[in-house]
């Protein structure tokens, strides 16, 4: 009695106090094996994925990362609200970490969710740098689970990270293993009648563009958990448990629709922060982004976690069960996605990525000629997104209007829509902007080039933002491409016209065609990275850099010498 009455007293004076943790993580060359292929990659504490770093909400963390490589690494805390110079991006937030050093990252915790790290150095991240990070709450959560399990997903090629880029700046088409067939053609002619069929390929020739660009890069075995299809990650439950799926895209590249046949799952989380319920029957992850679905099997039977690329060229696998060894039917890969005119806003003479074949990077930008004059959300052009394919296609507000990349169930239910997110708890006031900032999202696919407002980052001016405004930005994508955007250090509040219940995420994915808003409360100084996740679109320059001006003092000196510095990232 008299210890449990002197520890609420210590707790009442030191409300202030919080234990530190401290963390040790090692960057190495590891052996990677998909159950498809072995490779080289890198890892962190000698495997890859890295480990399952645990946090809880309010500690300060110390990490000592450890470079054991011949090359310079960096750690970026994906998603995670801190100073901005820690958040390890080489040349924008710190230098790097040199081969043989070890570099203290510290921070403290403010939030709660999953979240994952990776390298920002290079290709390292998809050659295997990466990990997860689950960050407890400080008090309950507002719905219940009885076990929980990471699931991590990843796109991993028997290509290294250098090879894939300069085979894609070669031959953009190059891992492109989804080309239109002439069985494809005669069926398109029996469905859809010779002459829409011929205008059909000769206005995708004039473009010199395929109908099968949906994706950059395939070839791949999709892993869970570090684990290819044949591996078959699996998770163990008891019947009628609540279990808790901390679903992670990690992927260069890859979009991944997710089913578990047999189970519905309730959509709690998406980017670390708790959104009103949603159940589903499959959603899409994009890449960097994270969602955390509840699901309660009641069977004694073994299902299938499925997650099918977008482009439907690959998948990943893994399995929940009673016990080891159980498995359950793996899906058959459903028809490749194909592209339509409404993907390309319905303008013709795009050359491959670049609207109207014109060099966006040479545009005057003060011409009426302009693209980012028009809303691409409201463009019909011809309305050839459906280009009397036979049936009315499926809509959703954050794809084109007959948009080939909209998806549907596997079993004809609900499929999620960013439209469906809604915040559990506003984070933010819900204020007027104080000013709109327009990235239009472009590029040319014919020399794989990928660029903000016709700009690639070496040659682009930072944004800049003050501190304490509020950011309208405004993402229209004249690609042929969806691009996840990811902005460092501070929360994207995403336009689903719910007002002050508008989700709050860190990656916000853009569809072709499409006009997708967010706004920003500019709470931290600094200077911080803002780009594409794609990891061979940032490095093509679809990338730029961000700086806070004002906010503390002590902050503002280190942002102006870390502007000093320079250094690209």
């Amino acid at each position: 009695m008299k210890t449990r009455l002197l520890t609420g007293l210590l707790s009442l004076l030191m409300p202030a106090m919080v234990m530190a943790g401290e963390y040790d993580l090692t960057v190495d060359r590891v052996k990677i094996d998909t159950g498809d292929f072995v490779k080289e990659g890198i890892g962190y504490n000698g495997a890859s994925p890295g480990p399952v770093m645990r946090f809880k909400e309010g500690e300060n963390v110390k990490i000592n990362v450890t470079n054991n490589l011949d090359e310079m690494t960096s750690i970026h805390w994906h998603g995670l609200i801190l100073p901005f110079d820690q958040d390890g991006v080489p040349g924008i937030s710190f230098p790097g970490i040199k081969p043989g050093e070890t570099f203290t990252y510290e921070f403290p915790i403010q939030q709660a969710g999953t979240y994952w790290f990776h390298s920002h150095s290079g290709f390292q991240e998809p050659d295997g740098a990466y990990g997860s990070i689950v960050i407890e709450p400080e008090g309950r959560e507002p719905f219940r689970y009885d076990r929980e399990y990471v699931v991590q997903l990843t796109d991993k090629h028997p290509h290294s990270g250098d090879r894939i880029m300069r085979n894609l700046k070669m031959m953009p088409d190059y891992y492109n293993r989804e080309q239109q067939t002439v069985g494809e053609f005669f069926s398109d002619v029996s469905k859809n009648g010779l002459m829409n069929t011929v205008s059909d390929r000769m206005a995708w020739g004039g473009m010199r563009m395929m109908k099968a660009d949906v994706e950059d890069l395939q070839g791949f075995t999709g892993l869970i958990n570090g684990k290819g299809p044949s591996q078959n990650w699996t998770g163990i439950f008891e019947p009628g448990e609540r279990i808790r799926l901390r679903f992670i895209n990690s992927s260069a590249m890859t979009y991944f629709d997710i089913r578990i046949p047999g189970l519905d799952m309730t959509v709690v989380q998406a980017d670390g922060n708790n959104v009103q319920p949603v159940s589903v029957d499959e959603f899409r992850i994009g890449v960097a982004e994270t969602y955390d679905v509840i699901v309660r099997p009641k069977d004694e039977q073994a299902y299938t976690i499925f997650a099918e690329s977008m482009g439907r060229s690959g998948y990943a696998r893994a399995t929940l069960a009673p016990e080891e060894g159980m498995e359950a039917a793996v899906p058959q890969l459903r028809e490749p996605a194909r592209l339509t005119m409404a993907d390309m806003s319905g303008m013709h003479g795009m050359d491959h990525g670049s609207m109207a074949g014109m060099d966006h990077g040479n545009m005057d930008m003060g011409s009426s000629d302009d693209m980012s004059a028009m809303d691409h959300s409201n463009m019909a052009g011809m309305d050839h997104g459906s280009m009397a394919m036979g049936k009315e296609s499926p809509s959703d507000p954050f794809y084109a209007k007959g948009s080939g990349l909209v998806p549907t169930a596997a079993n004809g239910g609900k499929f999620l829509s960013y439209a469906d997110l809604k915040a559990q708890n506003p984070l933010y006031e819900d204020r007027e902007p104080t000013k709109e900032v327009e990235l239009r999202l472009t590029g040319n696919m014919e020399r794989y080039t990928w660029s903000i407002n016709g700009v690639k980052y070496e040659d682009a001016d930072p944004i800049r933002l003050k501190y304490g405004e509020r950011v309208r930005f405004k993402f229209v994508n004249e690609t042929m491409m969806t691009h996840p955007m990811h902005l460092h250090g501070m929360w994207s509040i995403l336009d689903v016209g719910a007002g002050q219940w508008n989700p709050i995420k860190h990656t916000i994915s853009v569809n072709p065609g499409t006009t997708v808003y967010m706004e920003t409360e500019v709470d931290e100084p600094g200077q911080w990275a803002f780009h594409c996740h794609l990891s061979y679109h940032a490095a093509a320059g679809m990338f730029r850099k961000v700086i806070v001006e004002g906010g503390p003092e002590s902050t503002q000196a280190k942002t102006d010498a870390a502007a000093e510095e320079g250094g690209e990232a």
